[in-house]
């Protein structure tokens, strides 16, 4: 059983970066695909992004594309949102996921374990 913690998140003001990660514990993440997913009020979750086991494939959604990287530390059991240049609609709950596959899917109902999330608010 895999337990996904996120931090990172915080309040910040708009064009600001903030770098989200997600640690693994209870088994290694080595094998497996990870993806960011979040969810603003009264909304809901969707995907932000996705690495394949590797790193050699990753996948945004529109919204983030050349604002966000995902990236992994497999040795450290650890994946990576930065996020640059944020806009206040990106203000959401930042939830880490894993999927017992080795590439990268974007549908939530495929990943396998989940964070509990940590709150990203974008605001002046």
């Amino acid at each position: 059983q895999v337990q996904l913690v996120e931090s990172g998140g915080g309040l910040v003001q708009p064009g600001a970066s903030l770098r989200l990660s997600c640690a693994a514990s209870g088994g290694s993440i080595s094998k497996y695909a990870m993806g960011w997913f979040r969810q603003a009020p009264g909304k809901e979750r969707e995907f932000v992004a996705a690495i394949s086991w590797s790193g050699g494939s990753r996948d945004y959604a529109d919204s983030v594309k050349g604002r966000f990287t995902i990236s992994r530390d497999n040795a450290k059991n650890t994946v990576y949102l930065q996020m640059n240049t944020l806009k206040p609609e990106d203000t959401a709950v930042y939830y880490c996921a894993a999927e017992r596959n080795p590439w990268i899917v974007t549908t939530i109902n495929e990943y396998d374990w989940w964070g509990q999330g940590t709150q990203v608010t974008v605001s002046s």
